[in-house]
């Protein structure tokens, strides 16, 4: 597993994992928003990649693709390059689906996370049974596949895909696409709790997780919880009022949802 990866076992929980699409508001303020996070408690960042036809995100990230249109995989990870030359630190992975990463070519994409250091890949379309020569190769490289669970996932499945996974595992709060929530699926806890019984690598759970009183009562079943839309729509709306200054009211936003999160029960 990779190293930075394989530190997440001793970290506080709930681990923060936010999602941000790469090149929203602009490369260089996906830089900037990047390293804030990681100042405000960040523990993994997600990296979307722009695409046409992204089956998991919902309306949010999908503006967010648009308004990042010219992004790629390989610009994507050029930047994360950018990231650690000014002090990121935490584990970078690559959210993006098969056919971009088909079209990019197996071969160049681990060449560019060797040249870029990236340490994670998850591709949402790619199912866990047809990942197995992927997941084999990012092993080789020292890169951690990240699989996906659903509340409609079978036990027998759950436990199957647990026993492989790497980084950590990424379960699925509600089916459909991403998108904030006020409730989850009704068998989200019985998800969680098996997941965590079938591995000894973090369980983190997101798809709908958007306010503080979420972060606190999701964090009390798993061990980590990626939140995705709200960043982006808060970003994109503090942004559009003041592009100049959008920063420092973002900070706030980012505190609001996950400070103290070291004391959470």
């Amino acid at each position: 597993m990779n190293a930075r990866f394989e530190q997440l076992k001793s970290k506080a929980k709930p681990l923060f994992i936010p999602f941000i699409m790469a090149g929203d508001p602009s490369p260089e303020e996906t830089i900037e928003l990047a390293l804030l996070l990681q100042e405000e408690g960040a523990d993994v960042l997600e990296l979307g990649i722009p695409y046409s036809d992204p089956l998991a995100d919902g309306p949010v990230i999908q503006e967010a693709a648009k308004r990042a249109k010219g992004m790629t995989i390989e610009k994507a990870m050029q930047l994360v390059k950018q990231m650690r030359e000014l002090g990121l630190e935490i584990p970078v992975l690559i959210f993006t689906y098969i056919n971009p990463f088909l079209q990019l070519g197996e071969e160049s994409f681990f060449n560019l996370t060797k040249e870029n250091d990236v340490d994670g890949l998850l591709i949402p379309d790619l199912p866990f049974e047809e990942s197995e020569s992927l997941r084999q190769r990012c092993q080789e490289e020292h890169i951690s596949y990240i699989s996906l669970v659903a509340p409609t996932t079978s036990p027998e499945r759950l436990y199957h895909i647990a026993q492989e996974s790497q980084g950590f595992l990424y379960c699925v709060s509600s089916l459909g696409v991403t998108g904030e929530r006020k409730d989850f699926h009704p068998e989200t806890k019985r998800l969680l709790r098996e997941a965590k019984s079938f591995t000894d690598i973090p369980v983190a759970l997101g798809f709908g997780i958007s306010t503080r009183a979420q972060f606190i009562e999701v964090g009390k079943v798993c061990d980590g919880v990626i939140i995705g839309s709200s960043i982006i729509r808060k970003v994109h709306e503090l942004h559009t009022e003041n592009p100049d200054n959008w920063k420092k009211e973002c900070r706030s936003y980012i505190s609001s949802l996950t400070k103290e999160k070291a004391g959470v029960q």
